[in-house]
C-alpha cells in the first residue's frame, strides 16, 4: 500500500514530516532560507463594532527576529 501513513498520523503531519526531510536535504544557504520561511508569527485582534483593538503577539520571539520588518 502507497497510503500506509494515513493509519498512522494526519495528513498536516505527513507534509511536515516531508518537509523537514526536504529541508535537510539541501545545502546549507538554502536550508537556511527555507527554514526561516517556516517561522510563523501568530497575532490576534479582537473586534468590536467593526473596530479594531490592539494586535495581541502570541509568540513574541518570532516577532523580533532579525531580518524581520517592524510591525
Amino acid at each position: 500500500m502507497s497510503a500506509t501513513w494515513r493509519s498512522v498520523f494526519t495528513y498536516n503531519k505527513y507534509a511536515q514530516i516531508t518537509a523537514r526531510a526536504v529541508r535537510n536535504s539541501l545545502k546549507e544557504t538554502e536550508r537556511v532560507a527555507a527554514e526561516k520561511r517556516g517561522l510563523t508569527t501568530v497575532r490576534y485582534q479582537h473586534w468590536e463594532n467593526g473596530v479594531g483593538g490592539q494586535q495581541t503577539v502570541l509568540n513574541p520571539e518570532l516577532e523580533k527576529a532579525p531580518g524581520k520588518p517592524a510591525v
